[in-house]
């Protein structure tokens, strides 16, 4: 049986708790632009997105030592690719040409993408209040990171906006299908399929470090284990427990916490 083909329904204060939870994963996603900056290797966006995703999901999957059955083998590609690979490789290209509130603001676009989505795709209600909310969301998170000297990189908006429709095209799809193991192997899986789509990309274009400082390291270790394993079995454990809608405005925290560490 499917763990997450129904929603638990809780009290209000269950779904507070959840959603206060949840929104630890985009607070702590607000932290990869200066982290990608400060820390790791300069002009390496596919070899961060692929040390981000693939030692991490690894570890998951030969923890669990499941590996997926039937139709989810393609399930857990195409949300390995759309969730982790395009999105961390789209991701950590606009940190690298733009700074972190103008790239996270590019991501406030996402509640508008996965309401839309899924309206389509689940039955949600695209409502003018949920359209309204959104835009305000997005003037609201401008207003507050954007300043008259913030620099506009079109490859690096181009990135972002693309990397929030793949990853509010994958949640919507993760909410669809729900999951059938248990939290732990299902992002295995995903961080997995999504490391190895990366690795051909890394060697084509930038092939391997000569060396990786401490620095780097901890700056990977900080994305591998904080950012990525812990974050994402978190965002996936809310996924299961919440409204697309409720869900994908949690977001908006990421753009304010990446100005604010810089």
């Amino acid at each position: 049986m499917n763990e997450a083909s129904t929603s638990p329904r809780g009290s209000g204060s269950s779904s507070a708790a959840t959603a206060a939870l949840t929104a630890l994963t985009p607070a702590v996603w607000g932290t990869t632009y200066i982290v990608a900056t400060e820390l790791l290797p300069t002009g390496r966006p596919m070899l961060a997105a692929a040390l981000r995703a693939l030692p991490v999901g690894l570890v998951f999957v030969l923890w669990k030592r499941q590996l997926p059955q039937g139709v989810w083998w393609w399930r857990a590609a195409l949300l390995g690719f759309l969730n982790i690979g395009a999105f961390f490789a789209l991701l950590f290209v606009a940190a690298f040409r733009l700074p972190g509130g103008v790239a996270a603001t590019a991501g406030a676009i996402q509640p508008l993408v996965a309401a839309g989505i899924a309206a389509v795709v689940l039955g949600e209600v695209f409502t003018p209040r949920t359209a309204l909310a959104g835009l305000a969301g997005i003037a609201g998170v401008a207003m507050l990171v954007l300043g008259p000297a913030a620099a506009i990189d079109p490859i690096g908006i181009a990135a972002a906006v693309a990397g929030t429709i793949t990853m509010g095209t994958g949640v919507v799809l993760t909410k669809h299908w729900g999951r059938p193991v248990d939290l732990i192997t299902f992002t295995g899986w995903q961080l997995t399929a999504g490391g190895l789509m990366l690795v051909p990309v890394v060697l084509a274009t930038e092939g391997l470090p000569h060396e990786l400082t401490r620095t780097n390291l901890a700056g990977f270790a900080w994305l591998a284990v904080v950012g990525t394993g812990a974050a994402y079995a978190n965002w996936f454990r809310g996924i299961q427990k919440l409204p697309v809608n409720a869900i994908s405005f949690l977001g908006l925290i990421s753009p304010l916490v990446a100005t604010f560490a810089g």
